[in-house]
């Protein structure tokens, strides 16, 4: 049978990694999991316990924009978060990130459109473009810069859209609101489609993170229940947009999927309202973190991207290899860590970092760490 060329899309690395994991544990080794992207954590108890009784009663569909309260309580949440006045009617509730981001590219982009990403990034920006019969261009970034796309790269690469991450994924930088508002204004003289993912808002160490909706309302802003609130299996997002671009969205929502589920955009209002629960898991998060720095450098692996958010550190190991990949399934097999390959977010310079994520409980940071030690001192 005839395929499509939407489907000639790169694999998700990373969910690799995690399935030679998997098939590790079950032949009855021990791996520490450092490769996913997911909190150790459940969703929060408050939020589970005020869902169960939400389950007496049938859920159906809901509205294609949302539940109305959830909408509203996200709007609340820019208030009090980001001191921005915030129209609930603006807000639409997604089948995850992913799901946001799918109904972004459909509402903004025409076939072959450029939509700007800055390498490294998350990769699914990349794959979920090209699906879509869009074209992403790849833009280098820098140190200096700190990993984060510039105002001069939107003059100089004929973009209709662009993607920024703050905090990233995989370096976990962040930009301020000066840097923010440059972007936002280089697009706005251009005609280009901004497009904030926000998904690791809320775990940040020392300085807040800044929405995009704090510089210029003419924008996209993404974020997920998935992170800071701690529900990656629930598949539950958000997208705020223009208020002249609500319909559209709402028709194409209605469409490709009907809503997100009843069940999960009830437990993330509840969720909102669970902030020590979830502040606690930040702690944890703050504590990895410096074990990782840390003990990090001791194995051998001295230059990282600054960690000024989300849950992970990017590691150059340029001189330890030049194959992250290989490096990555070596490590898996000797050492019994999970690692991601850089090479799922920078197919140009990947190939000589990791990322490694301090999303789990702090006991496994410990044992992670003791055996990447282990195994780089075998390494000589």
């Amino acid at each position: 049978m005839r395929t499509s060329s939407r489907g000639d899309v790169d694999p998700f690395i990373v969910m690799d990694v995690m399935e030679a994991a998997r098939a590790a544990e079950d032949a009855g080794r021990s791996i520490i999991h450092m490769e996913v992207g997911q909190p150790g954590t459940g969703a929060p108890q408050g939020a589970l316990t005020a869902l169960t009784a939400d389950l007496a009663q049938p859920l159906g569909y809901t509205v294609g924009l949302g539940l109305p309260a959830l909408r509203a309580r996200i709007a609340q949440h820019y208030g009090e978060v980001h001191d921005v006045d915030l129209d609930p009617a603006r807000v639409v509730v997604t089948a995850g990130a992913s799901g946001a981001f799918v109904l972004a590219f459909s509402a903004l982009f025409d076939n072959d459109a450029r939509v700007g990403l800055g390498l490294p990034c998350y990769p699914s920006y990349r794959q979920i473009l090209k699906a879509m019969g869009l074209r992403p261009v790849e833009i280098a970034t820098t140190a200096q810069g700190r990993y984060q796309p510039q105002p001069d790269d939107v003059a100089t690469n004929d973009l209709a859209g662009l993607i920024v991450a703050s905090p990233a994924n995989p370096t976990g930088t962040m930009l301020n609101a000066p840097e923010l508002d440059a972007l936002a204004q280089a697009c706005a003289a251009r005609d280009v489609a901004l497009i904030s993912d926000e998904i690791y808002h809320g775990i940040s160490y020392g300085t807040r993170a800044v929405s995009a909706l704090e510089v210029t309302q003419d924008c996209y802003v993404i974020n997920s229940f998935s992170k800071y609130f701690s529900m990656t299996g629930w598949r539950v997002g958000w997208m705020v947009v223009p208020a002249d671009h609500v319909r559209q969205v709402e028709r194409l929502a209605q469409n490709l999927f009907i809503c997100a589920p009843h069940a999960s955009q009830r437990l993330a209002l509840h969720a909102m309202d669970c902030r020590p629960e979830l502040d606690a898991n930040l702690a944890v998060y703050q504590a990895n973190r410096t074990l990782l720095l840390d003990g990090l450098a001791q194995a051998g692996f001295t230059t990282m991207a600054p960690p000024d958010g989300a849950f992970y550190i990017y590691a150059d190991v340029s001189a330890h290899t030049d194959d992250s990949r290989a490096f990555a399934a070596d490590i898996l097999a000797r050492a019994g860590v999970a690692v991601t390959p850089g090479l799922d977010f920078d197919p140009v310079d990947g190939h000589r970092w990791l990322r490694l994520s301090y999303a789990g409980a702090t006991s496994d940071m410990v044992e992670g760490l003791a055996r990447l030690r282990r195994y780089m001192a075998a390494r000589g």
